[in-house]
């Protein structure tokens, strides 16, 4: 991991706000494209980051879950989606859901590829930028990844499955905040696992960081 000292905190919020506002105008203009305008007359087709901060998800959430487990979890403003209005159904959620993931899985093989190019030395700020740039939205990818709502993956899943289990579902989205701490007790306990499979994904997007 990257030493922890100003310069490199200065770095990951930096990268974070860019990273986050990037993920969720990703999903306000692909729910606008896909026919619903909500987001876009919230103002969420924006890449300012302003747009993109919840009180809770985004500021009192990392502190909580530090506090309390250890970890940062941070989560920017949830994107408004009327899932009624797009076109293709729960296909076109399912797309919506997952464009924001893998908008933070392009930014991160994008800044492989420059890591890789040029091989920067370690330690430098370019080598620490890179290096955040690629955990950072590898983290992001995986964790919004997950089929667990309200999370991105969710939506995914919301294609696929059977009409009770799209209602459990619905039932665990209804529970808000808590599903969300439910969700960090489960990563809490299952965090061997799945640094593991960030580190193994990291290495393989990147593999001459250490």
């Amino acid at each position: 991991m990257v030493d922890v000292n100003l310069q490199n905190l200065m770095i990951l919020v930096l990268v974070l706000l860019f990273s986050m506002s990037l993920h969720e105008m990703m999903h306000a203009f692909t729910s606008h494209w896909l026919g619903d305008d909500t987001a876009y007359h919230q103002g969420r087709v924006t890449f300012n980051p302003l747009a993109h901060i919840d009180p809770f998800y985004t500021v009192l959430l990392p502190i909580v879950s530090f506090i309390t487990f250890g970890a940062l979890f941070s989560i920017a403003k949830p994107v408004q989606v009327n899932f009624n209005r797009l076109r293709y159904g729960e296909f076109g959620g399912a797309i919506v859901g997952m464009v924001g993931p893998l908008t933070n899985l392009v930014i991160a093989v994008l800044a492989a590829l420059i890591f890789n190019h040029s091989v920067p030395a370690q330690g430098t700020i370019v080598y620490n930028t890179l290096r955040i740039i690629i955990e950072l939205n590898t983290v992001l990818f995986l964790f919004n990844s997950i089929p667990w709502p309200p999370l991105d993956g969710s939506r995914l899943l919301y294609a696929f499955a059977p009409r009770p289990l799209q209602e459990l579902m619905q039932r665990i989205e209804a529970m808000g905040y808590t599903s969300i701490f439910v969700l960090i007790l489960v990563v809490y306990v299952f965090g061997s696992p799945i640094q593991m499979l960030m580190d193994k994904f990291v290495n393989f997007l990147a593999p001459g960081l250490v």
